[in-house]
């Protein structure tokens, strides 16, 4: 089935200062897809993800979202256009009720808009409407990150940029996300996914890039990468 292509990547670069972290990378997200990106540490993964968001200016290249290109454009009328992004670590705020975090997520939404994103996500998550009044510090690691995707779907994003969602948290907490992630896609909801579980997350997903040093150096379907001999000696274990 072709799927019309609305993350378009095109030759984009971004550097910290004088160090560089991505270096003319191309990549193509369609609607619907979970796309899995793929690499050791410091390869350059979260930083595309912060390109594309907005969060990290870019010195090269162009993105285009839904046709459209992006640059100049920041963070907030990305998240506007329909770009949210769950960070690294989370990053929820701690002193703040879970409910309150969620309706920073949808601070720009309307009353009526807000109300049936907090429909939908404590459907997908029933522990945050069960504690929407408990303080978002005393969480666990699993649960923040159930709050910190929940946070990015009250947008009702077209496409969800998540950075390591696994990290720090229970193998059973990481299978019942990876299975919202699932279900988010049936949905509709298309996926851009930075992943330190290589096996699962290309399991999971439809295609997947591997990036070495800021390049993508290999591409293809997400099954066809997990049999790939170079993908199984560098990224997967046991």
């Amino acid at each position: 089935m072709n799927r019309e292509v609305i993350l378009k990547v095109d030759n984009v670069s971004c550097s910290y200062g004088q160090v560089r972290a991505i270096s003319e990378v191309t990549l193509e997200v369609r609607a619907g897809e979970l796309v899995t990106l793929v690499g050791a540490n410091g390869a350059g993964k979260s930083s595309l993800l912060r390109c594309i968001s907005g969060v990290q200016p870019t010195n090269g290249g162009s993105i285009h979202f839904n046709g459209e290109n992006l640059k100049g454009k920041s963070a907030a009328s990305r998240l506007i256009a329909g770009i949210s992004q769950v960070p690294e670590g989370r990053l929820v705020f701690a002193d703040l009720s879970v409910e309150d975090n969620l309706l920073l997520g949808a601070y720009r939404a309307t009353k009526s808009a807000r109300r049936a994103a907090f429909d939908r996500v404590f459907a997908l998550f029933p522990i945050l409407h069960e504690r929407r009044t408990q303080l978002a510090g005393s969480f666990s690691g699993g649960q923040q990150q159930m709050l910190a995707l929940g946070r990015a779907l009250m947008s009702s994003p077209q496409l969800l940029l998540l950075d390591e969602p696994s990290m720090g948290i229970s193998p059973i907490v990481t299978q019942q996300i990876f299975e919202i992630l699932d279900s988010l896609c049936a949905s509709g909801v298309t996926i851009l996914l930075v992943e330190q579980n290589a096996t699962a997350a290309l399991v999971l997903a439809d295609r997947a890039y591997v990036i070495e040093s800021g390049r993508i150096v290999l591409s293809g379907d997400g099954p066809a990468l997990l049999n790939d001999p170079r993908v199984r000696e560098a990224y997967l274990h046991g």
